[in-house]
């Protein structure tokens, strides 16, 4: 059954690309302004401008446009960014392993916590304690992971600068990588060094964008946890004898952890989204920083690519965690 569940929501997977490929085509078309407007050099005639709105395409009908965009993206092709003068396709498969990299460590740091502060405040519940927890996770939760972000850099930068605050590499440190997971690749390769060093400036990103979604973890956690040891099952093993640490853990948590998985993934979903606004601020060279320049620059065939891209993240993190779900209780693939 839970493969059926998740063979249902992948079908959907293609209308909803179309969909937000379609969105996304429309809204670009009617923000005023000419993309193209920025690439005419001074003097430029209006045969010049002809010409390069003709390399674009962007001298088609809508329709038109729209078709040869679709054609292009069943080859692969993503079309050449206006401001970059580069093969966007290139230019995303160049960033994107930064944020995914980054994305991957706040997940590491965010869950532990999220679960711990879920535990504590269930084991503390009825007192200081549990208090305590609720006004952490209510803080971690109002504050947005941008502000996050400035808060780190003003306590950890400049206050007390102990860790670097922008970019993803030390610039002085001329190593040549395979591939574009720095991470990944010195630690595979066993440059501990060069690994602490891109450690050190993901670490402030990371954190920025882990904060919001520990505290959206231990906010569903903690009420799943509290059901869970209402229910019959956690009773008789309380009856048993069991301590409730015990119970807590080898009979609450795995029924708890359905929900939250499931909520998890969307809470995910934001963290992708809040990699623009931090990448940013931390001048991370991610796809989230490059999306921002996109923007400024109106260069549309790079924001359809990006949206496209961050768009099958979405999707791919939502479908991970409903087949996690449906895998850790069967039963929820009935839904």
């Amino acid at each position: 059954m839970a493969w059926a569940a998740f063979s249902r929501r992948l079908l959907l997977v293609l209308p909803t690309l179309f969909g937000v490929m379609v969105v996304i085509f429309v809204l670009l078309r009617v923000i005023p302004g000419d993309p193209v407007a920025m690439m005419i050099p001074p003097g430029a005639s209006v045969a010049d401008v002809g010409r390069l709105r003709h390399s674009y395409g962007l001298d088609q009908p809508i329709l038109a446009q729209f078709g040869q965009w679709c054609a292009a993206m069943l080859r692969g092709d993503f079309g050449r960014s206006i401001s970059y003068r580069q093969g966007v396709a290139g230019l995303i498969a160049a960033r994107l392993p930064a944020t995914l990299e980054l994305a991957t460590l706040a997940s590491l740091l965010a869950l532990p916590l999220g679960a711990a502060l879920a535990i504590a405040g269930v084991r503390l519940r009825g007192g200081a304690g549990e208090w305590a927890v609720d006004v952490v996770v209510a803080i971690g939760l109002a504050v947005p992971d941008f502000l996050w972000g400035l808060l780190l850099v003003l306590l950890l930068a400049v206050a007390w600068p102990v860790l670097p605050v922008s970019g993803r590499i030390d610039p002085r440190l001329d190593i040549p990588f395979a591939t574009h997971f720095y991470l990944a690749e010195s630690l595979l390769t066993g440059r501990m060094a060069v690994a602490r060093d891109i450690l050190a400036h993901m670490i402030l990103p990371a954190l920025a964008l882990a904060l919001p979604l520990a505290a959206g973890v231990a906010r569903v956690l903690k009420a799943s946890l509290a059901d869970a040891e209402r229910q019959d099952y956690a009773q008789l093993a309380r009856a048993r004898g069991f301590g409730r640490m015990r119970v807590l853990l080898g009979e609450a948590l795995p029924n708890a952890l359905v929900p939250t998985v499931a909520l998890t993934g969307v809470q995910i979903t934001f963290l992708l989204g809040g990699t623009v606004l931090i990448e940013r601020i931390f001048a991370y060279d991610g796809i989230g920083n490059m999306a921002i320049s996109a923007v400024i620059n109106r260069d549309l065939p790079l924001i359809q690519g990006l949206v496209l891209v961050f768009a099958v993240l979405f999707i791919a993190v939502n479908l991970a965690a409903d087949l996690l779900a449906a895998s850790l209780d069967p039963r929820a693939a009935d839904g």
